[in-house]
C-alpha cells in the first residue's frame, strides 16, 4: 500500500450524493463558471429575444445562482424574475414517480404488480397483443408498457379541469391502444403516465393532486407549485407564447389551455412552478432529502436501473427520469413542453450539480434544452476543479488525530505551522489544502478528504473520496 490511492480501490463505492462536498465548498467550485453561463444564456436569448428565460443553478442542496432574461408578459413589459411561474409539462412525470416509490416504500404496492389489480379500467385499452401479460406499474413508470403515446383521436380528452382529469382519462381509454407487447421495448407514453397517476391515487386512497401536495410539494418547501392557476400565483404566471414558422407570435392558445385545463394530462404534464421551487426538487433528486419524502437508499436505488430508449444506447429512461449521453458527458433529468412553455431539469449526481431552465415560448430561434445541457456540462467541469481557500490554522486542530481505515490501517492527520498533512503508516506525508470548513483536497493527486463532526469541538471521522469511491475512517484518538 504505497499511497492513499491504493487505499481507496478496494472499498465498495458509494453514490456520490451520499458523501458530497459541503454546499459551501461545492458553491465555490462552480462559482467561476457562472459568468460564462450568464454570457452563454444571454447570447442564446438574444437570438430572438421573445418572452423570457429563467435559469437556476443548483450545487448540492442549494440554489446558488439564478437569473432571468426578458419579459414574463410582452404586452405589459413585466420582466421575468425568480418569482415568475412557468408551466413545466412532462417534468411532472418525475413527481409521479416519487409517489410510486413512496407507496412502494410504505408497503402499499410492488413495482411488479399488474396495473389492473388497482385500476381495472385499464382493460378498456384495446389491441393487447396475443399472449401478452397485463402491464405492470414498473412498465408504466419506465415507458415499457407498450402503450401508444396518446389516444387515437383528440375527442374531449385534451381539455378539461384538473378536478375532472381522472374521469377524462377513463373516457379516453377505449380510444387508446397497445403498440407493442408490454415489457418488450421503450415507447414514450403520456397516457401511460396518466394511467400510472390514476392507479397510484387508487392505492393511496386520496386524489393524486392531494398526495403530491401533501407528500411532495409541502415537505420539500415548494410553496408556489400548483396543478392549476389559483389566486396566490395568478399575478406571477408568465404569459405563454407560440412562434410559428412565419414568425407570428400567438398567446391565445397557451392562455386557453391554461384556463381550460389539459384534460387527462395531469400526472404527466400539469405542474406550474418557480425556479426556487424546482431547484428544491433538483436538490432532492441529487440526494439531499428530506428523508421524510423518500429514504435516501430508496431514491439512490432508483438511479440504478435504466431502460435503453435509443438504438445507439445514447439515452435511456428510469423511474420518471431520462438518462442521456453527449459524447463522454452523461446526465439525468427530464424536459417538458406544453403550449407556450418549455422547461428542462437536468442534473449530475456524481458531480452533485443541476440546472433548471424555463422559457415561456415554444418555437422561435432559441434552443432552450440544448442551452440547459450546455450549462450543466460547464457546471460539471467546474465542480471538478479544486479551489483552495484561506483557513485559520488553529481551526484545523479539531481534525488533528488518528483515524482507522478499513482493514485496520491507521491514518494520521497533523498540522505543521500553517500546513496540513495526512500520512498512512510509514508512507510519505501528503499535504491537504482547504476548500471549505470541513473539506480538503490532496495536493499531490486527485483525492478529497472531508471531516465529520458531532457538533462538538472534535472530528469523529473522515471521508476520503477518489475516483467515484468513498472510504470512511473513524477517529480513534
Amino acid at each position: 500500500m504505497r499511497t492513499l490511492t491504493r487505499l481507496c480501490v478496494h472499498v465498495v463505492a458509494l453514490l456520490a450524493a451520499t458523501t458530497a462536498l459541503s454546499a459551501q465548498a461545492l458553491g465555490r467550485r462552480v462559482e467561476p463558471a457562472l459568468p460564462g453561463i450568464d454570457s452563454l444564456a444571454a447570447a442564446e436569448f438574444a437570438k430572438d429575444s421573445i418572452g423570457s428565460i429563467t435559469i437556476g443553478v443548483v450545487a448540492g442542496s442549494d440554489l446558488v445562482w439564478t437569473k432571468s432574461y426578458g419579459f414574463a408578459n410582452r404586452a405589459t413589459r413585466k420582466l421575468a424574475d425568480r418569482n415568475t411561474v412557468y408551466r413545466i409539462g412532462s417534468i411532472t412525470k418525475p413527481f409521479t414517480a416519487v409517489m410510486l416509490m413512496q407507496l412502494e416504500q410504505a408497503g402499499k404496492l410492488r413495482l411488479a404488480d399488474p396495473v389492473e389489480k388497482f385500476f381495472p379500467e385499464v382493460r378498456q385499452v384495446g389491441g393487447m397483443p396475443s399472449g401478452a401479460s397485463p402491464p405492470t406499474l414498473l412498465q408504466l413508470a419506465t415507458m415499457t408498457a407498450g402503450l401508444a403515446r396518446e389516444p387515437r383521436e383528440e375527442g374531449p380528452f385534451w381539455s378539461g379541469p384538473v378536478s375532472k382529469w381522472e374521469e377524462t382519462l377513463i373516457s379516453a381509454l377505449p380510444h387508446t391502444s397497445y403498440a407493442y407487447m408490454p415489457g418488450t421495448r421503450f415507447l414514450y407514453s403520456n397516457i401511460g403516465y396518466a394511467i400510472l397517476g390514476a392507479t397510484l391515487s387508487r392505492v393511496a386512497g386520496v386524489p393524486y393532486t392531494t398526495w403530491e401536495r401533501t407528500h411532495v410539494f409541502e415537505p420539500l418547501g415548494m410553496k408556489r407549485t400548483r396543478f392549476e392557476i389559483d389566486p396566490s400565483i395568478a399575478a406571477d404566471v408568465a404569459t405563454g407564447y407560440d412562434v410559428n414558422r412565419e414568425g407570428t407570435i400567438d398567446s391565445l392558445t397557451a392562455a386557453k389551455e391554461g384556463r381550460d385545463g389539459r384534460g387527462y394530462k395531469v400526472p404527466n404534464g400539469a405542474i406550474f412552478t418557480t425556479v426556487d421551487d424546482m431547484s428544491r426538487f433538483v436538490a432532492f433528486e441529487l440526494g439531499h432529502g428530506p428523508a421524510s419524502v423518500l429514504p435516501p437508499a430508496r431514491l439512490d436505488s432508483s438511479f440504478g436501473g435504466i431502460v435503453a430508449s435509443s438504438s445507439d444506447l445514447g439515452s435511456g429512461y428510469g423511474l420518471g427520469f431520462m438518462a442521456m449521453r453527449r459524447q463522454a458527458f452523461t446526465f439525468t433529468g427530464h424536459n417538458g413542453g406544453v403550449a407556450g412553455y418549455v422547461a428542462s431539469m437536468y442534473f449530475s449526481r456524481p458531480a452533485d450539480v443541476g440546472v433548471v431552465l424555463f422559457r415561456n415560448v415554444t418555437g422561435g430561434k432559441v434552443s432552450p434544452d440544448r442551452l440547459a445541457v450546455d450549462i450543466l456540462s460547464r457546471l460539471v467541469e467546474s465542480s471538478k476543479q479544486h479551489r483552495a481557500v484561506a483557513m485559520d490554522a488553529k481551526t484545523f486542530d479539531a481534525y488533528v488525530g488518528r483515524y482507522q481505515l478499513p482493514g485496520g490501517v491507521v491514518m494520521a492527520v497533523t498540522r505543521e505551522n500553517e500546513r496540513f498533512f495526512t500520512q498512512v503508516g510509514g508512507q510519505p506525508k501528503f499535504e491537504i489544502l482547504p476548500e471549505g470548513d470541513h473539506d480538503f483536497f490532496v495536493k499531490a493527486f486527485d483525492a478529497q478528504v472531508s471531516f465529520v463532526t458531532d457538533g462538538g469541538s472534535k472530528a469523529t471521522e473522515l471521508i476520503i473520496r477518489q475516483g467515484g469511491e468513498s472510504v470512511h475512517a473513524k477517529r480513534i484518538e
